[in-house]
């Protein structure tokens, strides 16, 4: 069920993140039984006793039988690691810094009267130093949220589309986004990092190794070459069923999301026009080569879609301009948008308020 009120959409986040969390062990489980099996199936001199492909399933099953309190154990540390940590690994990974008042008081300033008007705590300010156009909010609780711009986006955007991405970053704290944001990214994305660091390692000692697992397996005389490739096959499909349902997690970061952000900014900030001329100026220079796709998933923009928008987390930039146009009152100079009527008949991509 979609989320169309507010407070829906908030406990539909929580819903999110407690399954996220939840879901983190059993990815774990498949993941280390298929490393396992990747190692059964490539160390024959190690496994010649295993024998047939029956050998390494069975093996492999033994090893994570043995393993599993560890991997656990594991997964709780990294938890303990993120939660505490979390804000650095994302910095580290955008470049981004902290800013005090004095270091960007025309930021800092449009920041604190947003959230006197919101009635927030004003979060931490961040600034990733890239001329792209670009913004983002974390945290996970109050006390440790923050909006983090980049340079390239205070030096384009006037005062008011600033203080309407502000708006925009807040409203994502407000509706509780962040927190999903961070545990997807951060916590159980870590799947995703180690898909990655398998298949390019994989990859390399194929291209750099030259076989000598095959000669290793021929000289040891366990179970033929026929059969480590079936046992490496299907280790491999199990790590890619992990990597994927990693990237699946990108499904839970609805699209709806955006287009509440963009209702609370203009409802908090009054000036859709202003919301409507940042969007069009961010969507000509948004990319920040330098983050890594999954932290991407957290900006304001991401243009990056794989399979033709299939997987994408962010709504076109020009449906979510016909928005502000059609449901909240904005004019969008640079492309007009014909008025479709009537549209009272049908809720907007924001929902309906109740």
């Amino acid at each position: 069920m979609g989320a169309y009120g507010l407070q829906t959409h908030i406990w539909s986040n929580n819903t999110k993140t407690a399954l996220l969390l939840a879901g983190f062990p059993v990815l774990l489980v498949l993941l280390t039984y298929g490393l396992f099996l990747l190692y059964a199936g490539l160390a024959g001199e190690t496994l010649g006793k295993v024998g047939e492909i029956e050998g390494a399933f069975i093996w492999a099953a033994d090893a994570l039988a043995r393993s599993w309190p560890y991997a656990l154990v594991g997964a709780g540390l990294w938890f303990a690691i993120a939660y505490a940590f979390y804000q650095i690994i994302i910095d580290a990974a955008t470049g981004a810094r902290k800013v005090e008042r004095k270091d960007e008081p025309r930021l800092y300033n449009l920041l604190e009267n947003l959230c006197i008007s919101r009635g927030m705590k004003t979060p931490a300010l961040r600034v990733m130093e890239t001329d792209a156009l670009n913004a983002f909010a974390t945290g996970l609780h109050e006390g440790q949220y923050s909006v983090t711009v980049t340079r390239g986006l205070m030096q384009t955007l006037n005062d008011e589309e600033l203080e309407a991405v502000l708006a925009h970053e807040l409203t994502h704290i407000r509706n509780r986004d962040v927190r999903l944001l961070v545990i997807a990214v951060v916590f159980v994305g870590i799947f995703s990092f180690i898909g990655e660091i398998t298949f390019r390692g994989l990859t390399r000692g194929i291209v750099w190794g030259g076989g000598g697992s095959s000669r290793r397996r021929s000289n040891s005389g366990g179970g033929g070459g026929g059969g480590a490739i079936v046992v490496v096959l299907v280790a491999l499909a199990l790590i890619a069923l992990s990597y994927a349902l990693a990237i699946v997690i990108r499904f839970s970061l609805s699209r709806r999301r955006e287009y509440l952000a963009d209702a609370g900014a203009v409802e908090l900030t009054k000036n859709p026009d202003a919301l409507i001329s940042a969007l069009r100026k961010i969507s000509g220079n948004p990319v920040v080569a330098s983050a890594p796709s999954e932290v991407r998933e957290m900006f304001i923009e991401n243009p990056h879609a794989d399979f033709a928008g299939l997987f994408a987390t962010h709504p076109p930039m020009n449906k979510r301009i016909e928005a502000l146009v059609r449901y909240g009152g904005g004019r969008d100079v640079t492309a007009p948008i014909a008025q479709d009527a009537p549209i009272a008949a049908k809720p907007g991509p924001w929902g309906t308020s109740r």
